[in-house]
């Protein structure tokens, strides 16, 4: 079996072991196996309640999110052909964000629980439909980037303006820590609303692996292989909204993911686009379980936040790609 073909076997793996250490770490304290065996066999109601109800949601929360971003990251750099692509450039992370800022400023949040993601999912939607009509039916790569800066600039000026006239300092920091995105406290709820949306999106994303094979030739060579621009645009904007959005309207805004791991994993594939979607997946997924492992393992009293790890990793590496990419063009 040649070395990329080990590639899926062994992020499987490394996925798989990541969920089970995900599962098995917490205060509790309970032994693997007798936890293990709460978990599928209840027979210890209190640690089946705990396994079951608090870890099972957040490890499968972490395993489709990590997914969604990885996958996002890599189908959205292969199809507007730009390294630095991620799912934030189009507007769809700050435009969730916003959406899910407004729940808590208008009080949706406390009322109705389901106001906060189902408000998230709504932003990233109303953002796609933004970006797709200031680019145009016939937009090209460089004017979707454009409208999803200026998208994704507007949901940033709005989320700080209401920060800036939040009613009280307690609710202006109730949305702060939302925003550094978290597992923590998610619940069968979460997935539920999540977990569809999620799973399409992925599965648009997916589709678009011969289309990205044949982009790598450019636009004029992919229409002449048959390849219909406009169903790519669609399958790319509508699968990063469904899959990105449903994540940041549960987990809150997550950074990186979707830019370090295509760039890591691309050298590891062949630069295949059709090799490196599933490959990003499961790199997503493996890159978010770890960082919330990691929370809980440097800071087990305190709730440390999964957007600042991701960042203190995504931040270094993306100053790192700037560097080369800049001694690469001198």
């Amino acid at each position: 079996m040649t070395p990329q073909r080990l590639v899926l076997p062994l992020l499987g793996a490394v996925t798989l072991a990541l969920f089970v250490a995900s599962l098995l770490l917490g205060p509790a304290g309970a032994p693997a196996g007798r936890s293990l065996a709460a978990l599928l066999t209840g027979d210890n109601p209190a640690l089946a309640l705990v396994m079951r109800e608090i870890r099972l949601p957040r490890a499968l929360l972490g395993l489709g999110i990590g997914a969604a971003l990885g996958l996002a990251g890599a189908a959205l750099q292969g199809y507007l052909r730009n390294p630095l692509a991620e799912p934030g450039l189009l507007g769809v992370s700050a435009a969730a964000a916003l959406g899910a800022v407004l729940a808590f400023y208008t009080g949706l949040a406390a009322l109705l629980p389901l106001a906060l993601p189902l408000m998230a999912l709504g932003g990233a939607f109303a953002a796609t439909l933004l970006v797709v009509g200031l680019a145009g039916v016939a937009g090209g790569a460089l004017t979707l980037i454009l409208a999803g800066v200026a998208v994704s600039s507007l949901a940033g000026a709005l989320t700080s303006l209401v920060l800036n006239l939040s009613p009280n300092p307690f609710a202006a920091s109730e949305i702060m820590f939302w925003l550094l995105g978290s597992l923590a406290d998610r619940s069968w709820m979460h997935v539920t609303l999540a977990g569809p949306f999620i799973l399409a999106g992925m599965g648009l994303l997916l589709l678009l692996a011969r289309d990205l094979e044949a982009l790598t030739l450019g636009e004029d060579a992919a229409r002449s292989l048959g390849i219909p621009l406009g169903r790519t645009r669609a399958l790319a904007l509508g699968g990063t909204a469904a899959a990105v959005g449903a994540g940041v309207a549960v987990a809150g805004a997550i950074g990186f993911v979707g830019l370090v791991v295509p760039h890591l994993l691309r050298p590891v594939v062949g630069h295949s686009p059709s090799r490196l979607l599933p490959a990003a997946a499961l790199g997503g997924a493996s890159f978010l379980l770890a960082a919330d492992v990691a929370a809980r393992l440097i800071a087990p009293e305190r709730d440390l936040k999964l957007g600042v790890l991701t960042a203190l990793v995504g931040a270094p590496f993306f100053l790192r790609l700037v560097w080369t990419t800049r001694r690469r063009l001198a």
